[in-house]
Order: C-alpha cells, then sequence, then structure tokens
C-alpha cells in the first residue's frame, strides 16, 4: 500500500516545529498523529493506540493530511454566530434609534424592533431572535414603572387614611 505520509528532513522539521506551537490538545494530538507516521512509520493501530483513538480516525487523519496539507491542523473552535443576519456593529447601528428613545423614557415594544430588523435583513424573522438580540446587547425586558413619576405620595397617603369605608383601603380593620 502507497504510503500517504513521506518522512523527509523539510516535513519532519516543519511538523516538529508546528507541534511546539500547538495551541491546544486537540491541534497538538492531530500534529503528533502525523509526525509518529512521518518519523517512526507506525502502522494506524499503533499510533491509534498511542493517541487513545480509534484505528479509522488515524486513517482519516493521515488520509485527509495528504489532501489539504496543514490546513487540517487549524481546528475552528466551537460555538459562535455561524448563522447570523447581521455582524454585532450592525445590530448596535439598528438598535442605536431605539436606544436614544428608551434614553427618553419611551417605552418601547418587540414588535417595532422587529419590523425595522426585518426590513434591514429583508426576511420574516421570530419574536425570539429579537429577544436574543436584545439579550446579546445587555437590555432587560422592558417593563412599565413601579410607580409614576409625577405621583403625590404625600397625597396617596392623605387618600389612605381618608378613604371612604366602602373602599378597600377604607375598610374598618376587622
Amino acid at each position: 500500500m502507497k504510503s500517504l505520509i513521506v518522512g523527509d528532513k523539510p516535513t519532519v522539521a516543519r511538523l516538529a516545529e508546528r507541534l511546539k506551537q500547538a495551541a491546544s490538545h486537540a491541534e497538538y494530538q492531530r500534529i503528533q498523529c502525523v509526525l509518529i507516521r512521518a518519523t517512526l512509520g507506525s502502522s494506524a493501530a499503533q499510533i491509534a493506540q498511542l493517541l487513545g483513538w480509534s484505528t479509522a480516525t488515524v486513517h482519516v487523519l493521515h488520509s485527509r493530511w495528504a489532501k489539504d496539507g496543514d490546513a487540517i491542523f487549524d481546528l475552528r473552535g466551537r460555538g459562535g454566530r455561524r448563522h447570523q443576519h447581521l455582524s454585532p456593529e450592525q445590530e448596535q447601528q439598528l438598535l442605536a434609534p431605539f436606544v436614544a428613545r428608551a434614553d427618553a423614557g419611551g417605552m418601547l415594544s418587540v414588535a417595532e424592533i422587529q419590523q425595522a430588523y426585518q426590513e434591514r435583513v429583508g426576511k420574516a424573522v421570530a419574536p425570539s431572535t429579537i429577544y436574543r438580540l436584545l439579550d446579546r446587547h445587555g437590555w432587560r425586558k422592558v417593563v412599565p414603572r413601579p410607580r409614576h413619576p409625577k405621583a403625590d405620595v404625600a397625597a396617596q397617603a392623605a387618600f389612605k387614611k381618608t378613604a371612604p369605608r366602602g373602599t378597600p383601603r377604607g375598610r374598618a380593620p376587622g
């Protein structure tokens, strides 16, 4: 069977240098998998036993290395937003007028933000998309104030003391 990995000196030197610069354990093991084959000529079964992998995984990695080269070592991290409609900067620009309105004391509804978002994106999105957008930008659920800013606390206290007997506040203790 043809060997996919040639153990020439430039390849081994490049892999050894890359091994020293590995950023993660997974990348380190991938480089080891190829480097062991290039330097020692070990079989896939032996390499799998050394790394704690299956033989099939070693075969796949060797064939991918023969096809793609060092690109197989650049692992993409987990998570992230790979299917976004707008970048975080574009989202911030979209929310800017709403932030100004909220700072002025205005009430905002998700439906208004959703409408603006849909116009910007050019397609319909679910309300949950807007709630996640607001959460990403540090917004909390908009709720009414617990008391009106122009409320007169003294007048309310006086009313509680002088309320007619038929009202809930004016009931006699009993």
